[in-house]
């Protein structure tokens, strides 16, 4: 049995959420599309394919969805440099390399956004590989970026970690578990009723309770 530790990206080891939440709101804007910035962030993690429709409507993404969508990445690319690792990101990637078969970190951002993070985790020689938008075809709360990465792996049993109730979503649907951290920023609630089988407020908690997780427990 091959087992494999499914580590989202954006929000879970990168504080990212927020600086998409404000080049979608900057994006759409654009295109005399003003949406309040907390209902962007509800659907942070959903696959831009898909978050325009769900935010401003059908019409918005009939007429601009593919020129938002390039607006937002440019806009987001401009904010980058000021993302930083969330604390204990590292230390998480290493110890779940220890307890699980391999370690692969699950993102389906551009790939020179995924590069970036990469090596701003320092983690190239710890990740067993990453996944990219190269590799899904329908984005979360689709099940391809999981399953993906299992195949990316080999592996036969997986548990992800994620941040938003659409990575939880996506995993249930590839039956795969989801521990969740709160670094998001969506709700403990949220996530639990998404169907994260535990919630933890930080990644240091979420080392704290390694033992009790699928995979990953000792």
């Amino acid at each position: 049995m091959s087992t494999v530790a499914l580590l989202d990206v954006d929000g879970t080891l990168v504080d990212t959420n927020y600086h998409h939440a404000i080049a979608w709101y900057r994006a759409l804007r654009q295109h005399d599309a003003v949406i309040p910035v907390w209902r962007i962030h509800r659907h942070i993690g959903m696959g831009g394919d898909q978050l325009i429709a769900a935010v401003a409507g059908e019409d918005v993404e009939a007429e601009h969805g593919d020129d938002v969508r390039d607006a937002e990445k440019a806009l987001y690319m401009a904010m980058i440099e000021e993302v930083e690792p969330l604390e204990g990101a590292r230390e998480l990637i290493a110890e779940a390399a220890e307890r699980a078969d391999q370690v692969m970190l699950a993102s389906s951002a551009k790939a020179e956004e995924v590069e970036h993070y990469v090596d701003l985790l320092d983690a190239r020689e710890l990740a067993d590989g990453w996944t990219t938008s190269a590799d899904v075809e329908a984005t979360k709360p689709a099940p391809d970026l999981v399953e993906a990465a299992m195949e990316k792996a080999g592996a036969d049993e997986a548990i992800l970690i994620g941040d938003t109730p659409w990575d939880v979503k996506a995993a249930k649907k590839a039956a795969v578990p989801t521990a969740a951290v709160l670094t998001g920023g969506f709700s403990e609630q949220e996530l639990s009723e998404a169907g994260a089988i535990a919630v933890f407020e930080t990644i240091a908690d979420l080392r704290d309770g390694l033992d009790g997780l699928p995979v990953l427990g000792r």
